[in-house]
């Protein structure tokens, strides 16, 4: 039997846009969102805006980018401290299996680990079995439930 080599993991530059989108669009779809190239578009350009928070990686293999990894740092006033929130983990179907998630936790934890970070920290659908697997594998499942309020006029 044999295995594939492990996954290189890198940020994102500029010649990844057309491969990122098709994967942040698959990503997108199986969260069922609506499908928009605007925010596709959108967030491809925070990507690739040094001056934005936001940051990405990308998982390769084989000579193709495999997943994508986007995340930012963020403020824990009640820990007096800065975490790394991963905002999007998605794999190539085509690849699952393979340790490609497992690749881009990875290199997060080592990116908190050496700007004294305090945690990486992400959240995942309850029904995402899948992707829960490897969660419970790499990282501690906390008590905390997440609830979004919508914005009110003033």
């Amino acid at each position: 039997m044999t295995t594939s080599p492990a996954p290189t993991i890198r940020p994102t530059t500029p010649t990844d846009e057309a491969r990122w989108k098709e994967i942040f669009r698959a990503y997108r779809e199986f969260y069922r969102l609506v499908p928009s190239e605007e925010i596709v578009s959108r967030v491809w350009s925070w990507l690739t805006d040094s001056a934005h928070e936001c940051q990405g990686l990308v998982a390769e293999a084989d000579g193709s980018i495999v997943g994508i990894a986007d995340y930012r740092r963020f403020s824990r006033p009640s820990a007096g401290s800065v975490g790394i929130w991963l905002d999007d983990l998605f794999t190539d179907p085509e690849a699952r299996g393979r340790g490609v998630g497992r690749a881009l936790i990875s290199r997060l934890q080592a990116i908190a680990s050496s700007e004294g970070c305090s945690v990486v920290r992400w959240i995942t659908a309850d029904d995402n079995a899948q992707a829960q697997v490897l969660y419970d594998d790499v990282a501690a499942k906390t008590n905390w439930l997440t609830y979004d309020a919508k914005p009110t006029e003033t």
